[in-house]
């Protein structure tokens, strides 16, 4: 073996030769993908991360190492590249499905730098291989082509990220993984602090506070891309560890920063062939405010690529005083009394109106009902509309007026054969219930892009969102304490604080959230007033943010940031279903280790240094 490495370098990868080759002596590093023995000859593709090279080894017994070679051994190989030439009737023996399938390499040379057991899989892209086995043999799973690509490709967007934030001025700053707990947000990991028995420290969920310091600090641009961890609840697009492009800018407004980010967007999907200025002129994006989001989508991350959108009918149904529908005529009561606020609707009314083109069997129906019922529904109103525009199907049919009736068939431009399916009741449970309801129909009626195809790149900034959200009796900050209202709504924080919107905002792609941030809070008195409104007092502040509401003292400047969740942008851009694909080594979705066996239990001793006990 010393020959090889120590003598003979590799030449080139296994992905890379062409006819323009041919001649050259070369050497090859790469494991066996399959052997074949054709006799007086045998055929071995050689394979690396970048691709295949067939080698040939004739003749045969001339070479006993290549007789014995079998799946995922690793060899070194010494030859001269040649054409792989035609068969005796003339036909070419090229293979037009690989890149390098004019060539092959006639072998002089062979070595086998390690033997390997049977794999418990394929190393091919098309497996049905549990994942789980997978994720057990991961150093295994790692070999297969396309978690190569897809690992090549995000390993392009984060030199592309770095490029394109440096040529805009942006300092790269690592800021601290073990940081002190703060409340809100994500549940965090803790770390006992050894040599302050009793004390944690806390995984960083992200650099928020630390980026605006560097902003009081001076820094003006900052980014990272960088490691986070949350305690959360798993699933297809999160793990407890992840990645993110963290973005924080001084003397900005919210436009300013929107033009540097589509900016870095244009550019990462030009690392995959995709010029988005043909879409979006000027590389400008649309905007979507929160409160429209929710009555057309119910969500504040809409998929826009298809229709099924929702109808907001409570106002109709207020009019018509509930129009002769006993489920109905409660919530319409309510607003004619005052209890309800038309700004803040407690309880809403919504439909969905799907084209008679889009067959729904009572099978089907009762399938959507059972689908509501999981997402907190009591269950699903639905009406069949006739040609006359009477409803059939229906429980409303008998007691509604022909005024609601046709009032709601002309909201939702309902035509003979379509299917209206309603939701009534706390607008959180309406707006989550439809927004279900519609996915699960744009994939029943395959108007949802499968993944794998060309992507329909749809972007959206959704914008203008509320500060805070109801928690019981108070209010609790919506996305996180630090975020600037809009300077006209300021005095609400007093009198009104539903009705404050802020500088907060969420990209997002084919609706998957892929980045979320906000213009900061950089007076202190303002500060002081949203911690009033969430109850907290000037005490529990300090002890809770002290050194970040002192540096807001000493000319902080306006500032606001982004950040970007990388493996989801990964993911998407790979046009995988799931986040796991590309990220070398992820999590089950119980947050488990299948390679490692982690997280395990640790010793008595090591715990006792720690001064932690383990209740069973």
């Amino acid at each position: 073996m010393a020959r090889f490495i120590d003598e003979l370098k590799r030449t080139h990868s296994c992905g890379e030769l062409r006819q323009d080759h041919i001649g050259q002596e070369v050497v090859l590093f790469g494991w066996v993908h399959s052997r074949r023995d054709h006799g007086g000859c045998i055929f071995i593709d050689l394979r690396d991360r970048d691709g295949l090279t067939q080698v040939v080894f004739d003749p045969a017994e001339a070479y006993p190492e290549a007789n014995r070679a079998r799946s995922e051994w690793c060899l070194g190989v010494r030859g001269k590249v040649r054409d792989r030439g035609q068969k005796a009737d003339g036909t070419s023996l090229h293979n037009p499905n690989l890149a390098t399938g004019a060539i092959e390499v006639l072998a002089e040379e062979l070595v086998v730098f390690n033997e390997a057991q049977t794999p418990p899989f394929l190393i091919e892209d098309e497996i049905d291989t549990n994942e789980d086995k997978r994720l057990q043999y991961r150093y295994l799973d790692l070999r297969r082509p396309v978690l190569q690509r897809n690992l090549r490709l995000r390993s392009r967007l984060n030199q592309a990220t770095r490029q394109y934030l440096y040529d805009q001025g942006f300092l790269e700053v690592e800021t601290p993984y073990l940081v002190k707990y703060t409340p809100g947000g994500a549940r965090n990991f803790l770390v006992p602090a050894r040599l302050y028995p009793g004390s944690m420290y806390a995984l960083a969920e992200s650099p928020q506070l630390y980026k605006q310091l560097l902003m009081v600090g001076g820094y003006d641009k900052y980014f990272q891309i960088v490691r986070c961890f949350r305690d959360e609840a798993l699933r297809i697009d999160r793990q407890p560890e992840f990645t993110q492009i963290d973005i924080e800018m001084s003397f900005i407004n919210q436009d300013d920063l929107f033009t540097v980010l589509e900016g870095l967007v244009v550019r990462l999907w030009k690392e995959l062939g995709v010029d988005l200025t043909e879409r979006y002129p000027g590389g400008k994006f649309p905007r979507l405010a929160f409160d429209e989001s929710m009555r057309r989508f119910g969500n504040d991350k809409p998929d826009m690529r298809f229709g099924l959108e929702h109808i907001d009918l409570t106002d109709l149904v207020v009019a018509h005083g509930g129009g002769g529908v006993p489920l109905l005529e409660p919530i319409a009561r309510k607003f004619a009394d005052g209890t309800y606020r038309r700004e803040l609707p407690e309880e809403i009314v919504k439909a969905i109106r799907v084209p008679a083109e889009h067959k729904l069997s009572r099978k089907d129906t009762d399938l959507l009902e059972k689908l509501c019922k999981q997402n907190g529904a009591k269950g699903l109103a639905r009406a069949k509309v006739g040609e006359d525009g009477q409803w059939t199907q229906s429980a409303f049919a008998k007691s509604i007026t022909e005024e609601l009736r046709n009032a709601i068939n002309a909201a939702c431009d309902a035509e003979s054969g379509d299917m209206l399916l309603f939701q009534f009741g706390p607008a959180s449970v309406v707006h989550t219930v439809m927004d279900k309801l519609r996915m699960h129909l744009g994939k029943k009626f395959g108007l949802i892009p499968e993944v794998g195809t060309d992507g329909d790149w749809n972007f959206l900034w959704v914008v203008e969102p509320p500060l805070f959200e109801r928690d019981g009796d108070g209010w609790a900050a919506a996305h996180h304490v630090f975020t600037r209202p809009h300077d006209e709504d300021i005095d609400k924080l007093a009198t009104d604080p539903g009705m404050v919107k802020c500088y907060r905002y969420d990209l997002v792609l084919n609706g998957f959230e892929i980045a979320g941030g906000s213009i900061r809070l950089h007076k202190p008195d303002v500060q002081k007033k949203v911690f009033e409104v969430i109850g907290l007092s000037d005490e529990e502040a300090r002890d809770k943010f002290g050194f970040l509401l002192d540096a807001l003292t000493y000319g902080a400047p306006p500032h606001g940031g982004i950040a970007f969740g990388m493996d989801r942008i990964a993911m998407l851009a790979c046009q995988t279903e799931s986040i796991r694909d590309v990220i070398a080594f992820p999590k089950t979705q119980r947050a488990n280790d299948l390679m490692t066996g982690a997280p395990s239990k640790v010793d008595a001793e090591q715990l006792a240094e720690l001064k932690i006990r383990v209740l069973e």
